[in-house]
């Protein structure tokens, strides 16, 4: 017998060589019908492994983030299987599940797979999954291996096997089609009830623009048709709220080949919203005594080599420029924390001056693949609402308490009121991943673990997504139209102070290393600006609106008077304009009504005689009419309804 535990801490025996699905069923039927795969030991596995030992066990379902993957792996296994039925001799790459949904890059030969060829390919994966094949795990040498995909005449995954050092393989095989994959997978292809395949693209082997291109299809699928129905409203609601489409339309911002691909412009509209949340997040710091600091937008390779980024991210970033000193490079600034270290290090510390809160808007640069960027939330240049916080260790708790309650201030001051805390932890199995000692990260992780229970938040934990020299809470947050996003990370890291050399001298009057605390709550402002428009389909709170109101004169007699309103508005710091073109009323209203301003302030000659504006609210029509110091207070009355 071994015994299994449960995340409830209760211990229960089975006999040796169980499996997680043998283990659901002895609980209930219909959770077995659920259970996609499970956590052993940390590690997630099929649910029809056998479990030799000891172990403790989390049962994965669809509403489990290793559940969904484990369910996309398996669809883009079952799409393979499919394309290797319609087109014999098809090679592949790589299928890996995504954030939502599944990939497969393949060489149809001769053939070529188009958008037209999709539904043809769903309707066959369908067929194979209501065969209910079972996913059979195999295990085998690289020899084997290599000798078995040598005979398919697979050169992409003789590639992969080439790369891999003398340990066993795996290979998953499902019906007629088999696999080299480490897995997990679903127990039997029945699960999978519904299949969209959404777009053909290419992509290089290897993302390497020299080698073969291949053949990207893109899938999703789900364990309900009711979910791929609701799955497919929600794109044609998504494709409406765009932030690329609603960013041109509102004119918030732009791009310029010239100027380089990720690199956004924002225009003077976009660039108020953008200065609005800047100062809304100035104002908290100050509260909660951050001090404002500037970096340059570049620095010494060396620092970079200090840190650890030139290492990590190095090969992927903008390479060294070269000044005309020999030797002498630098990189544009991919992270701002080195610089901050710097700032600390520059004078001697004393534990009476911790906590030391910097805090920068610090524009920082990646350079993304130009297939993965996409509007505002992926870009190659970006400004971090960025701040570190040096403190002992005896105080790490309380300011990670502290930067907790900023967060959610944040996110509930912007409409985000469903979230998930996500606890990102190492991965024990890729060390090589991260730096620093054991001690240091098992500090770090249970400051985080222990902080995220005493606020009592929500959490899930996920392995394989720390920072490399720290772990860190991610905000999940879900938005308006139910997709999910990451806002806001807190780390903490005991290695950058190492690597650093900083100190600070204790009460002891011994030197001393102090703790780092990272901290973005809007994380990249584009990103969050993006996510922003897209939640709020660009009907912004009315705080925010870069124009909350439009004065639409009927004639041209009445634009002196609509420029003494715009002062006095100007004076209660309420922001709008006048357009004063030449068209009728009718279609100003109109324009006013398409570009999501909130007011819409129409002057005559009975708003003149009255000292009065007759006053329209976007999507609800009259509202009467106001003198200007009642539509003040009805714009503040709107405002504090938001707070």
């Amino acid at each position: 017998m071994i015994n299994i535990s449960f995340p409830d801490g209760k211990v229960r025996q089975y006999p040796a060589g169980s499996t997680a699905l043998d283990i659901a069923r002895s609980i209930s039927e219909g959770l077995a019908q659920r259970v996609l795969s499970a956590r052993i030991n940390g590690e997630v596995w099929d649910a029809t492994r056998p479990i030799a030992t000891d172990a403790s066990l989390q049962l994965l379902t669809w509403d489990d983030r290793d559940g969904k993957t484990t369910f996309w792996h398996s669809s883009a296994h079952l799409m393979a299987e499919a394309l290797e039925a319609l087109y014999p001799g098809v090679k592949f790459g790589t299928g890996p599940a995504i954030e939502t949904g599944f990939y497969y890059d393949v060489d149809a030969g001769g053939e070529t797979i188009s958008i037209d060829d999709l539904p043809r390919i769903e309707e066959k994966m369908l067929e194979l999954a209501r065969q209910k094949n079972a996913y059979v795990r195999k295990d085998i040498s690289k020899a084997d291996a290599l000798a078995f995909f040598s005979e398919k005449g697979d050169e992409y995954k003789l590639e992969l096997i080439e790369k891999r050092g003398d340990e066993e393989l795996t290979l998953y095989q499902q019906g007629n089609f088999i696999d080299l994959c480490k897995g997990p997978h679903v127990p039997d292809t029945g699960f999978i009830k519904a299949v969209k395949l959404t777009k053909v693209g290419g992509a290089y082997w290897q993302g390497d623009e020299t080698r073969q291109q291949l053949t990207r299809i893109y899938g999703v699928s789900f364990p309900k048709q009711k979910d791929l129905t609701e799955y497919l409203n929600m794109l044609e609601e998504a494709k409406k709220r765009d932030h690329r489409k609603l960013g041109s339309e509102l004119e918030l911002f732009m791009f310029s080949e010239r100027v380089g691909p990720g690199l956004p412009i924002w225009l003077p509209k976009g660039n108020a919203l953008r200065d609005r949340l800047m100062n809304f997040m100035k104002a908290e710091q100050e509260k909660r005594g951050y001090k404002l600091v500037t970096t340059p937008h570049i620095g010494r390779k060396e620092l970079y080599v200090t840190s650890g980024h030139y290492a990590k991210y190095g090969k992927d970033s903008f390479q060294p420029i070269h000044t005309p000193k020999e030797d002498e490079e630098f990189l544009l600034k991919p992270m701002n924390c080195p610089h901050h270290c710097e700032i600390y290090a520059h004078r001697p510390h004393s534990y009476r001056d911790l906590p030391l809160r910097i805090a920068e808007f610090g524009t920082v640069y990646r350079y993304e693949q130009s297939g993965e960027l996409h509007g505002l939330s992926r870009v190659r240049g970006f400004t971090q609402d960025d701040a570190h916080i040096f403190c002992s260790p005896d105080q790490v708790k309380g300011e990670f308490l502290n930067v907790l309650d900023l967060t959610q201030t944040v996110l509930s001051k912007m409409g985000f009121k469903e979230f998930t805390a996500q606890i990102s932890l190492r991965d024990p199995n890729t060390p090589e991943k991260y730096i620093g000692t054991q001690e240091n990260w098992e500090n770090a992780e249970r400051a985080i673990i222990e902080a995220a229970t005493e606020a009592g938040l929500q959490t899930v934990t996920v392995l394989g997504e720390a920072a490399f020299y720290g772990p860190k809470l991610d905000f999940m947050v879900r938005d308006a139209i139910g997709r999910s996003w990451q806002l806001g990370t807190i780390q903490v890291d005991y290695n950058l102070p190492d690597r650093f050399e900083l100190e600070y001298i204790g009460a002891d009057n011994k030197p001393h290393r102090p703790v780092m605390i990272h901290r973005a709550p809007f994380g990249s402002m584009e990103r969050f600006i993006s996510i922003l428009i897209e939640n709020t389909a660009g009907k912004f709170p009315l705080w925010l609106m870069p124009e909350q109101y439009a004065l639409l004169p009927i004639s041209d007699r009445f634009i002196d008077y609509c420029k003494a309103v715009e002062e006095e508005l100007a004076a209660h710091d309420i922001r709008g304009f006048i357009d004063d073109r030449g068209e009728k009323i009718g279609r100003k209203i109109r324009d006013a009504e398409v570009k999501h301003v909130p007011y819409m302030l129409i002057v005559g000659e009975k708003e003149v005689e009255n000292n009065a504006v007759s006053v329209r609210r976007q999507g609800e029509g009259d509202q009467g009419s106001l003198t200007v110091p009642e539509f003040v207070a009805l714009i503040r009355e709107a405002i504090g309804a938001e707070a």
